[in-house]
């Protein structure tokens, strides 16, 4: 098969098996967090991405991919429960959570529906960390140090995944990257709360990781 329609073919299972975009729904609110003898019950309220919501469904939590395996009515909002193993309790900024701590949700994309901002599977590549966040003028100017298997694939104007928000790299460094944030972004997800040494799940461009993926085989049988 030739090499191009090859990175053809990885490009379509990647848009086969892609389940978010990376545009936040709203900012939902940590309801609990309860420890089990397998890992973490974590409860979140929700009014947007609760309409609908089935039980098995996925739902983007900061960037990480979970389950929701129990939904209850509270008024006119839902309560949805996921269940982390202790893994991706402590691989995750949701270790930080706390009792009524604003996340980001995101519900998975439906196969009718719009890709408003990049490929986003909801994995967290690794944890970043917050040097910079400030008002510059109407925006804000974010500044994140990231580890060395994230800034790999971090290019200028590049897309990166921030706690599940779809956003683009306006200026890179070896260890750190540079996001502006305008008012909108601010507003309406959990960035509102976030303050300087604050970690956030960072996921890296799934096109990048395939044609790093593709370019390495090259040659090899």
């Amino acid at each position: 098969m030739p090499r191009l329609r090859r990175l053809e073919c990885q490009t379509a299972i990647v848009i086969m098996r892609i389940m978010f975009t990376g545009i936040v729904e709203e900012a939902g609110t940590v309801e609990g967090i309860a420890p089990t003898a397998k890992g973490i019950e974590l409860t979140v309220r929700t009014i947007a991405c609760g309409r609908g919501l089935k039980l098995g469904a996925s739902v983007s939590v900061n960037g990480c991919c979970l389950t929701a395996v129990k939904i209850t009515s509270s008024g006119k909002a839902k309560l949805i429960r996921f269940d982390l193993l202790q893994e991706s309790w402590r691989l995750t900024n949701l270790q930080f959570a706390r009792v009524g701590a604003r996340v980001n949700l995101e519900r998975s994309l439906r196969a009718d529906g719009e890709l408003g901002g990049h490929f986003v599977s909801g994995h967290v590549d690794g944890l970043g960390k917050i040097i910079r966040w400030e008002r510059a003028g109407k925006d804000h100017v974010l500044d994140i140090a990231a580890p060395p298997e994230v800034m790999r694939y971090v290019i200028m104007k590049g897309s990166i995944a921030v706690d599940g928000m779809s956003l683009t790299v306006a200026g890179v460094q070896k260890k750190s990257f540079r996001i502006w944030i305008i008012p909108h972004t601010y507003e309406i997800t959990a960035l509102r709360e976030r303050k300087v040494g604050d970690h956030v799940n960072l996921e890296a461009d799934l096109l990048g990781k395939y044609v790093e993926k593709f370019l390495g085989n090259r040659g090899k049988k």
